[in-house]
């Protein structure tokens, strides 16, 4: 039986070829999934695994991917799946596929109200630098930091990464960050003193939480490093808790690992343990058509339900 490539602490998976072969023939004869409100539903994962279950090599993958995801040293995993996007395309067919293999980990859900299930993330030259959508440096970052129940993981699959080769993405271990700070900036990232964001159209994450701790619950527990950087701009600190948070972004930038999606490649974050950005894209965007352009879809998933999700 193949070996599993890279199913040590190195972030990636990359499939056997025969589990490749069996995945491409799989993602031609998955149904169009069905959606519960803001969630995936109970029958289409109930479909979408026993598909998956007819793979041999698929259980072999599975145990790696929980363990990155969730494992003492873990948190992230790229899955590479660039082989069945280049037989496939990133279509219906890939994208049923993609999703079949994120229902393993948790249930899929898209609390934007005025999304689809996968949210673009293009390109917009227009937009802020800073954004998702922008150019620039975006920042350490959760998502839905202001929200109740936030995601408990959120995916990013590349379909286009930047054409002139830039736009690396970053992660940082969240919770060693705060390991590495003093008592007394812990204590202050514990306080509700934090904001950020406006909150409007949402489903199944619970209620804005305004203000709200950095270090909401301890590591050993359940709850979340709530941390983005633009709450230090945006939040009207006072002098200590915006030092501590500072203290927190220069520990999770001196601790961060980065590298370049390719088409075909799915990110997933525990949001319990890591935090996400990316760098710049290449200058001279304004010189790439805009079909050409850098292009992820994202993904949420949230770990409740009936389909065993792993525990943070």
């Amino acid at each position: 039986m193949p070996e599993i490539a890279s199913a040590d602490w190195d972030g990636f998976i990359d499939l056997p070829r025969e589990l490749e072969e069996d995945l491409i023939e799989i993602g031609k004869t998955l149904p169009a999934w069905s959606v519960e409100g803001a969630f995936l539903a109970d029958s289409t994962i109930e479909r979408y695994r026993a598909k998956l279950d007819s793979a041999p090599l698929f259980d072999e993958v599975r145990g790696p991917l929980l363990d990155m995801l969730s494992g003492a040293a873990g948190g992230y995993a790229v899955v590479r799946l660039r082989n069945i996007a280049q037989a496939l395309g990133i279509g219906d067919q890939f994208l049923h596929l993609a999703t079949a293999i994120l229902a393993e980990v948790a249930i899929p859900f898209q609390p934007f109200q005025r999304w689809p299930l996968w949210k673009e993330i293009g390109t917009n030259l227009d937009a802020n630098p800073g954004l998702s959508t922008g150019t620039g440096y975006n920042a350490f970052h959760m998502d839905l930091v202001n929200a109740t129940q936030p995601p408990d993981y959120t995916t990013l699959l590349c379909v286009r990464p930047d054409p002139l080769g830039a736009g690396a993405s970053i992660l940082s271990d969240a919770r060693a960050a705060v390991s590495r700070l003093s008592p007394s900036s812990r204590a202050l990232l514990a306080d509700m003193a934090y904001s950020y964001g406006s909150f409007f159209n949402l489903s199944d994450v619970g209620e804005e939480y305004r203000p709200f701790p950095v270090l909401d619950g301890e590591p050993a527990d359940l709850g979340f490093v709530r941390f983005t950087a633009k709450m230090l701009i945006e939040s009207g600190l006072d002098e200590a808790h915006a030092h501590a948070a500072k203290e927190l972004a220069d520990q999770m930038v001196a601790g961060q690992v980065s590298f370049t999606l390719q088409r075909g490649d799915m990110l997933i974050v525990n949001q319990h343990r890591w935090v996400h950005g990316r760098e710049p894209l290449g200058g001279c965007q304004h010189n790439v058509a805009p079909e050409d352009r850098r292009l992820l879809l994202q993904l949420f998933l949230r770990n409740t339900g009936a389909t065993g999700p792993i525990a943070s």
